[in-house]
């Protein structure tokens, strides 16, 4: 099974200072034994095939890898425990998960690692890692409802199906045979170059769209921020808060907008408020926020990989009022929605040349004793100082939204109480926001690199402080209505 070149990218971008891999914090209530949650996972590794696989690189990387079995497979490699000193608080624990999160996970085993954090009174915390090429947010969201329960006393656990695949050959010249055969027929399913100038249709459209929304990056460039002015290392810092979906509702009842536009709504304004704190110069400046899109169809449910577009909104980088600024974010969002943005980029994914992997050979070696991206991780690029920042013509960062079950999960009869997501930080971009549903409430997990953001807790300050001026306004609003 051959990666994509989406899924694959995400190796061949993937360097010591930005490590590609997915992850979430996933605290149960209860101290839970580290034995009772291996044997949790082992009974239930049969359904997860795909965490039984690792990579296997073509020589001369003619093609991109593929998925083999691993014959030396051994869950211990990958459910590791991790104890902090009895009595620690819930916040030393997120902060331990966060530094086990920092490193690459090892491409010579399957990619994905889980720690059990134990010490926290009351609490287990279990940090899950997955490499990108994997997974996207919807796809990991799978896994995870085959890892927990959605009963406290155990889902039923299927029995194993047999294995009905023919055993490929995976020694290298088979897999050089596979890279050449797939390269032939890529060359003849590939949309001949004159496609990207197609005057009349609907794709015609798309296409100009999409090429519209690539020139914006360089004559509509976004404000440097200070996160954005430096590359990144390969430390991390967190804030996350959360948010009741009631709360969200009645805001949207009484003001407008989707969920989404109000959760924009309130990190813009707070990643706003933390640019006025540090003084920076945004009047008539722009945030662009990258925004991932699930492009996952109904026949691609339950299958892993990457199946996502984006747009790109861009919103004011000055503080406003908060109802001025939802406004705002409904245009944008209307805007971008309207234009089929989402849509057009998909399009233009598609039928871009396939780069060739062979010109990505380099990126074999990360990872191991000889990378070459462990000497940039070892002397980090310094912070620019405002008078000398040059525009930003890409974006500032990712929010991401990835729905969860709005019911409780369970793992070994213990309820996960909250969801934190560790989204991944790459080149300069030094702050990203992942937002999850889960059971009722919207959690928003803060990430950033502390060189570039040494104080992330200013715009979880500020993002609290804006939704709550967006639900007392939506009160008040109610409350006029229904005198």
């Amino acid at each position: 099974m051959r990666l994509s070149t989406t899924d694959a990218s995400f190796l061949y971008l993937e360097s010591k200072s930005g490590p590609m891999h997915i992850s979430s914090i996933n605290i149960l209530e209860g101290e839970v034994p580290f034995e009772e949650i291996y044997k949790h996972f082992d009974d239930r590794m049969h359904l997860l095939p795909a965490y039984q696989r690792k990579l296997a690189n073509v020589p001369f990387n003619l093609a991109h890898p593929e998925w083999v079995p691993d014959r030396n497979f051994k869950l211990e490699n990958h459910l590791l425990v991790h104890e902090l000193p009895e009595g620690s608080s819930l916040e030393a624990g997120v902060e331990a998960a966060v530094s086990l999160n920092e490193p690459l996970l090892d491409r010579s085993m399957p990619l994905w690692k889980a720690w059990v954090i134990t010490g926290v009174p009351g609490k287990t915390l279990i940090l899950h890692q997955t490499h990108h090429c994997m997974i996207d947010g919807a796809s990991g969201v799978e896994l995870m409802a085959i890892i927990y329960d959605f009963d406290p006393a155990g889902d039923p656990i299927p029995d194993p199906k047999p294995d009905t695949l023919p055993v490929k050959d995976t020694s290298a010249l088979a897999r050089t045979q596979r890279a050449l055969e797939d390269n032939f027929k890529q060359l003849q399913k590939s949309p001949p170059i004159t496609s990207w100038f197609e005057t009349s249709g609907k794709q015609a459209q798309l296409m100009q769209r999409a090429l519209r929304v690539a020139a914006n990056f360089v004559t509509r460039p976004a404000v440097t921020a200070p996160f954005n002015a430096g590359l990144v290392s390969a430390r991390r810092s967190l804030a996350w808060t959360s948010f009741a979906f009631e709360d969200l509702r009645e805001i949207r009842r009484a003001l407008g907008g989707t969920i989404n536009d109000v959760v924009l709504t309130a990190l813009s304004q707070g990643v706003a408020e933390y640019l006025q704190h540090h003084k920076e110069q945004v009047n008539d400046q722009f945030l662009r926020i990258m925004c991932p899109v699930n492009v996952r169809t109904e026949d691609k449910k339950g299958a892993l990989g990457n199946q996502v577009s984006a747009i790109f909104p861009m919103l004011p980088a000055w503080p406003m009022d908060v109802l001025t600024r939802l406004s705002a974010v409904c245009a944008e969002t209307s805007r971008i929605k309207d234009a089929e943005e989402a849509q057009a980029l998909t399009l233009a994914q598609e039928r871009a040349p396939e780069p060739w992997p062979v010109a990505m050979w380099p990126s074999q070696m990360v990872s191991t004793p000889l990378d070459p991206t462990a000497l940039a991780a070892a002397l980090p690029s310094p912070q620019l100082p405002r008078s000398i920042r040059p525009p930003n013509p890409g974006y500032n960062f990712v929010c991401t939204n990835v729905p969860g079950p709005q019911v409780p999960m369970y793992l070994c009869g213990r309820e996960v109480t909250d969801q934190i997501g560790l989204l991944i930080l790459w080149g300069n971009v030094g702050f990203s926001t992942t937002v999850l549903s889960y059971n009722r409430k919207l959690s928003l997990g803060f990430i950033c690199e502390p060189k570039l953001m040494p104080d992330v807790t200013l715009i979880r300050e500020a993002t609290d402080g804006a939704f709550q001026r967006l639900l007392d306004a939506a009160r008040e609003r109610t409350q006029n209505l229904q005198a």
